[in-house]
């Protein structure tokens, strides 16, 4: 289970602990949807949470001996969260990213939070984040012809890049919905190239148009599940074999892994799916010394290559 599913629900499991004193494990594994198990192993990481210093007075005890859970020294978590100037510039970057997009061109709401938000943190988180800007545009005017193709119900003509082969495909798409992942806009609809639903890009339409068709996509075609991300690995990828350190743990949580083993001192090993050779040789780029490829070595020295030829093109430059 991912950080991401973990973090909110235990966010609300100490809150209720604290006002359940002698709760049964039964009883709560059962109110928050786990197995017992589940639940002992979120109870273990709460015993490790706490504030800063990591002694034990600065951490949460909690205990259940007999199937009673008790916990304490967890009062700080109803304190008013303080942010630091760093976090606070973060997450206005962030809300304010979320304001510029089509969807929430009448939030009021979220304008309303930023501004609390801006007064609460401060000049100095203001001033910062005010000065990053955050690039998200689809291609021009790709956002409002999908758009106009789902509120009329019709099919799409596309002219779609694909990095993976470097190519532009033609493809007609029925749309069924727009989504928002992992801080990109896609389109969802059923794709009569690929004839099957698939996710596309907004930024990567290098043409859309909407067609004089009713769009009509069969009647099985079911919504794609993103709840793990919009990285679908095919069980006829090839696998890559990964070492990384401390540093680059993200990985395992990030991306689908068919194997993760721990290493000791923090590192892991991870083993998974590559739909093509340059998505991991990029990845091995972007991890620099946080991680390597190690398997197959077929695909470990084209990083090597791809990478002295990056490290000529600096000294080249002088």
């Amino acid at each position: 289970m991912s950080s991401a599913d973990r973090l909110p629900r235990l966010l609300a499991l100490v809150p209720y602990l604290m006002s359940h004193p002698g709760a049964q494990v039964p009883e709560v594994a059962r109110l928050f949807g786990l197995t017992e198990k589940q639940l002992i192993d979120d109870l273990q990481l709460v015993w490790m949470c706490g504030l800063p210093g990591h002694t034990p007075g600065d951490l949460i005890d909690v205990s259940w001996d007999g199937g009673e859970i008790l916990i304490d020294n967890a009062d700080t978590i109803a304190r008013p969260l303080r942010l630091g100037v760093d976090e606070a510039s973060a997450l206005l970057v962030a809300l304010r990213m979320l304001a510029e997009l089509p969807e929430f061109e009448d939030g009021d709401a979220l304008a309303r939070v930023i501004a609390k938000l801006e007064r609460a943190a401060g000049e100095g988180a203001a001033a910062v984040s005010s000065q990053v800007a955050v690039e998200h545009d689809p291609a021009p005017d790709a956002m409002a012809t999908v758009r106009e193709a789902l509120r009329g119900g019709r099919r799409l003509s596309l002219s779609y890049y694909v990095p993976g082969r470097d190519e532009v495909t033609p493809r007609q798409v029925d749309p069924t919905r727009l989504v928002m992942a992992d801080g990109r806009s896609y389109l969802e609809g059923w794709c009569y190239r690929a004839e099957g639903m698939r996710l596309f890009r907004l930024d990567r339409m290098m043409d859309v148009e909407v067609l004089e068709v009713p769009a009509d996509p069969p009647a099985g075609a079911e919504p794609l599940d993103l709840a793990d991300g919009v990285f679908r690995p095919s069980p006829t990828d090839e696998l890559a074999e990964l070492e990384l350190t401390p540093a680059g743990r993200w990985v395992a949580e990030y991306y689908p892994c068919e194997e993760v083993t721990e290493l000791g001192e923090g590192r892991l090993r991870v083993t998974l799916r590559a739909r093509d050779q340059g998505w991991v040789v990029r990845l091995a780029l972007r991890l620099g010394d946080a991680g390597r490829v190690v398997a197959p070595e077929h695909l470990a020295a084209r990083v090597r290559e791809t990478a002295a030829a990056a490290l000529a093109r600096y000294e080249t430059a002088g």
